[in-house]
């Protein structure tokens, strides 16, 4: 499969999860709103969402899949099981004893967490964040084996399932919030239940597709014995300066969630919602061409094949800023359609969807940015150099909080997203700068040809844009939600049509998209 198809395949699933994902989020709005106990939900489960991105997709796929391509290339298939069923209990080990501490020590880490929640006039908002962070800690250990399912999976070209499994979770939440709140004596609980639940399913599902291709790990007692493997070993040094590099990021979250808890009642949620837009692009493009670069990153790098090497990063360069500056004049020029038409029901109210959009607004600044790392970042994973990025993560860290001082009093918890924006834009001008002074990646010839066809069509997509907000008040379409979805259909449909429609008359083909046509 090329690769173009690959990230079309992962693209299409994910885009079905990020739509359920918003179905889900809609419900959650117009059920709960944007109150105190949502904000207490969503800390507690930004809690085991941020261990599961530390210890499974950030630091161990980033160590495990440049090893597995490596063992997978020089060693016969028995070997390569046995690597898995030792890396396999080494993880859940692990796992279990994090978790375990996790639920014993639930108030100190929503207070890590939170900070804002422990005045006296919120304790009801912090014990509702500590039961929920204790029924949701085994949640990582779901996930966190849903990851080296997917590393595998995704080692072995197999796309499609990794990237269907989290519709699952959304799945569970909506019959959770449908069906299970009028259960619960809070009824903002059941949403705790339904993350357990999706967490299951999902690692049911992708254990399947492994035994499905004879790759199930086989657990033992020999921990001591999984622990002395030299390559199990080399892939926990992989992942030391990993999980520093992913901390740095997760560090940032934890501060700017702490920061937001000191802020108005909402501030938490609101940004919530704003991420859940920006998922959209940065799954779709992001992290589908990111998950293809790694694997044939690493087999470029193995055959040292520098000149495929750099022509792959070029390739997702331009794939992504062809796709991802679109969606980020988008995401800023249309954030109130956006909100209004997605959140604005129920007990999500108009000033909920004006905090929102400018939560949203902010974030689109750094979209290319947070973009641009997903393609740069692997060009230093699948030469199993991780300590760049945790250097330049380190710096960027340390910068963000500069922003956040500088931000925060004027705009709130936009601020906080603005500064990620910025942050992750400076993150990826630094990647690149790298990148080029080793001569790992070289621009291939066509760049000021192809910044000339974009930026046309960039124009006309914003004047689409610019003229459907001046003729639309979507908020006040909130008592015509179908009529309010469909101009929002309508007005992304006139702005796809003429932005294409422009890179056409620019001299884009379809062929273009393909590596050999960016290449050329």
């Amino acid at each position: 499969m090329s690769l173009f198809r690959s990230a079309a395949t992962i693209s299409s699933f994910t885009l079905f999860s990020r739509i359920t994902g918003l179905a889900r989020d809609v419900l959650i709005a117009s059920t709960f709103g944007a109150g105190p106990l949502t904000d207490a939900f969503w800390v507690a489960f930004r809690i085991p969402n941020l261990l599961r991105r530390l210890f499974a997709e950030g630091a161990f796929s980033q160590a495990f899949v440049p090893i597995l391509g490596q063992a997978r290339t020089k060693n016969s298939p028995q070997q390569v099981h046995i690597l898995l069923d030792r890396v396999a209990l080494l993880l859940t080990v692990a796992l279990m004893t994090v978790t375990l501490l996790g639920i014993l020590g639930a108030p100190w880490v929503v207070t890590a967490m939170a900070s804002g929640l422990r005045g006296a006039s919120r304790q009801a908002e912090f014990q509702a964040a500590t039961w929920m962070t204790r029924l949701m800690f085994p949640y990582i250990i779901c996930m966190s084996l849903v990851a080296f399912a997917s590393a595998v999976l995704n080692t072995w070209s197999r796309f499609a399932v990794p990237a269907f499994t989290p519709v699952l979770l959304n799945f569970s939440m909506i019959g959770a919030c449908l069906f299970l709140t009028r259960y619960a004596d809070v009824p903002i609980y059941a949403l705790a239940i339904g993350v357990m639940i999706g967490g299951l399913a999902q690692l049911v599902v992708q254990w399947i597709a492994l035994a499905r291709l004879g790759l199930l790990p086989r657990y033992s007692f020999r921990v001591r014995e999984a622990w002395r493997d030299p390559t199990v070993k080399r892939i926990m040094r992989q992942m030391l300066p990993a999980i520093l590099g992913v901390s740095v990021a997760q560090v940032s979250l934890l501060i700017n969630t702490n920061i937001a808890t000191w802020l108005a009642p909402g501030s938490v949620t609101w940004l919530s919602f704003a991420d859940r837009l920006m998922e959209f692009p940065t799954a779709l493009l992001g992290v589908a061409l990111g998950t293809v670069l790694l694997p044939s990153l690493s087999a470029a790098h193995a055959r040292q094949d520098h000149q495929s090497y750099s022509a792959l990063l070029d390739w997702g360069l331009r794939l992504m800023l062809l796709l991802g500056l679109p969606a980020a004049v988008g995401m800023a020029l249309l954030s109130n359609g956006l909100v209004a038409t997605l959140f604005n029901y129920g007990a999500f109210n108009a000033h909920d969807v004006l905090q929102t959009r400018l939560a949203v607004m902010a974030y689109s600044v750094g979209l290319v940015g947070l973009l641009s790392i997903k393609i740069l970042a692997p060009g230093f994973y699948a030469k199993q150099d991780i300590r760049t990025p945790v250097k330049i993560a380190i710096f960027v860290l340390i910068l963000t909080q500069v922003f956040n001082v500088i931000f925060v009093p004027y705009f709130a918890h936009a601020g906080l997203a603005l500064s990620i924006g910025l942050g992750a834009s400076v993150n990826a001008l630094c990647l690149l700068r790298v990148l080029r002074q080793r001569k790992i990646y070289t621009p291939s010839a066509g760049w000021g040809r192809f910044a000339l066809r974009v930026i046309p069509a960039l124009a006309a997509l914003a004047a689409v844009l610019l003229a459907a907000n001046h003729a639309i008040d979507w908020v006040a379409l909130a008592p015509h939600a179908g009529r309010r979805l469909l101009w929002l259909a309508g007005v992304l449909l006139a702005g796809g049509l003429a932005y294409f429609a422009a890179l056409f008359l620019c001299g884009f083909r379809p062929s273009d998209f393909t590596r050999r046509g960016m290449g050329s």
